[in-house]
């Protein structure tokens, strides 16, 4: 086992990760911005770096000041969190060459489901189901783009091969504005992601977005630890998460998990990961997998009980998965709420100081979250200043804990989306179960224009 890591990463994932570290007895460097030098785990952390002023390209996207911070404090791993550097497959390789470990998977496998042109090919190889549309990226012949579409079926969708995060993807339905379509999501992905490539997919009308986590070794031994049901959405943004996904049969879950567990092992994945799927009329279809820790991630550890941060670290040091898929169970229910610092209708972000801070408690409540009283937030980084999980032995009894967490909880000084949580408790749908990807949006355009 390491006896110290360096934590490339900020906000609340840092203090999860650090958590994690100093319940098996290992040491943590955290690195951190100008801004962010009074931060929490900064304080509570072995040993600190500040790498950089505020801005991210100066600091936490800064690979040699990431590395030199690793090497003064003779730091044995890195672990990167999610979001910033967790799936740059450069960043991984760099960090394994200067002599560290880097806490996550292999660069190739990065770089292999990073693409998501050359991910949907691995998963069709690795017998999981996809998105029908266009064999790999498309092609400069527009009359062939036009061909791809009518055999796929309007509407098609137009994504970035090298996107993500709800960024360089574009519906079409209709063949009159497909090239332009076409041309303006290449011009997009080159300059977000430096790389022009696009594919076509099936538009789904009405799916569900429903992921399984995975845990996976370097000795070839994979397991999935349950499903969890990502749906409520803006803008492909989630907003809230829950584990189990309602009203999904166990057995077609159980099917597509045994997919993912054997894909795993087929590409020799090593670490966490998650599948990501669109759910509709009873069958799955992959989107894309990201090789790291999700945001979500608690709402699997409290189904389960197992620690995915410390499972990360385990592989990360060699060891072996000591998990067999009958080991994993599911019991009860939990909800995870995003807080947000911003406004809870126009989502406009919302820096500034922390004046009162009060998280809620109570039966099966859990909060990670990086602020208190007085703590600022900057306005150079998400909006995203913490998480509240509510577990129950039911999914009614998850609910109920929630409205009741979501109703003690104070944050002042700052505007959250705390009011929107507590609507969405409340929301019939929404504890009917099953709400798809759109819902969300439409919800808020009905809202809106109620109010005009």
């Amino acid at each position: 086992m390491f006896g110290k890591i360096l934590i490339a990463n900020r906000g609340e994932i840092a203090l999860r990760i650090q958590r994690a570290c100093r319940e098996v007895g290992i040491r943590t460097v955290v690195v951190h911005s100008e801004v962010d030098a009074d931060a929490k785990y900064v304080k509570l952390a072995d040993e600190s770096v500040c790498i950089g002023p505020a801005a991210s390209k100066d600091s936490y996207l800064n690979i040699p000041a990431i590395i030199s911070a690793a090497e003064v404090t003779d730091a044995e791993a890195i672990h990167p969190g999610y979001g910033f550097l967790s799936e740059n497959a450069d960043f991984a390789e760099r960090v394994e060459r200067s002599g560290f470990v880097f806490i996550g998977p292999r660069p190739e496998s990065i770089r292999l489901m990073g693409d998501k042109v050359s991910a949907k090919r691995a998963m069709v190889e690795a017998g999981v189901p996809t998105v029908p549309g266009s064999d790999g990226a498309l092609p400069e012949d527009p009359r062939e783009i036009i061909r791809t579409a009518r055999a796929v079926g309007y509407p098609v969708i137009i994504k970035a091969s090298g996107g993500g995060g709800g960024r360089g993807m574009r519906v079409v339905h209709t063949e009159a504005a497909l090239l332009s379509a076409v041309t303006m999501t290449r011009q997009e992905a080159q300059a977000a992601f430096g790389n022009p490539m696009v594919y076509m997919e099936k538009f789904l009308e009405n799916p569900r977005h429903i992921e399984i986590q995975v845990l996976a070794d370097q000795h070839r031994n994979a397991v999935w630890l349950g499903e969890r049901d990502c749906s409520m959405q803006r803008r492909h943004q989630k907003i809230l998460e829950e584990a189990p996904a309602p009203g999904i049969p166990r057995k077609s879950i159980e099917r597509i998990g045994d997919r993912c567990a054997d894909a795993c092992r087929k590409i020799d994945y090593r670490g966490a990961g998650t599948f990501e799927f669109l759910y509709e009329n009873g069958e799955f279809f992959f989107i894309e997998m990201n090789t790291r820790v999700q945001v979500e991630h608690p709402v699997t550890e409290m189904v389960t009980g197992i620690d995915i941060v410390q499972y990360q670290i385990r592989i990360a040091a060699g060891e072996r998965l000591l998990l067999r898929q009958r080991d994993i169970t599911l019991r009860g229910h939990a909800i995870e709420c995003r807080i947000n610092a911003e406004d809870p209708y126009k989502f406009t972000p919302s820096p500034g100081r922390i004046t009162a801070w009060h998280p809620p408690g109570g039966p099966g409540v859990r909060v990670d979250s990086h602020a208190y009283s007085g703590y600022f937030v900057p306005p150079n980084y998400d909006s995203m200043i913490g998480k509240v999980i509510c577990y129950g032995e039911t999914r009614d009894q998850a609910i109920a804990r929630m409205r009741i967490a979501l109703s003690e909880a104070v944050v002042e000084g700052i505007s959250t989306n705390i009011p929107l949580h507590r609507e969405l408790m409340m929301d019939e749908k929404f504890v009917q179960g099953g709400t798809s990807i759109h819902y969300l949006e439409k919800r808020l355009a009905e809202k809106k224009a109620n109010q005009g």
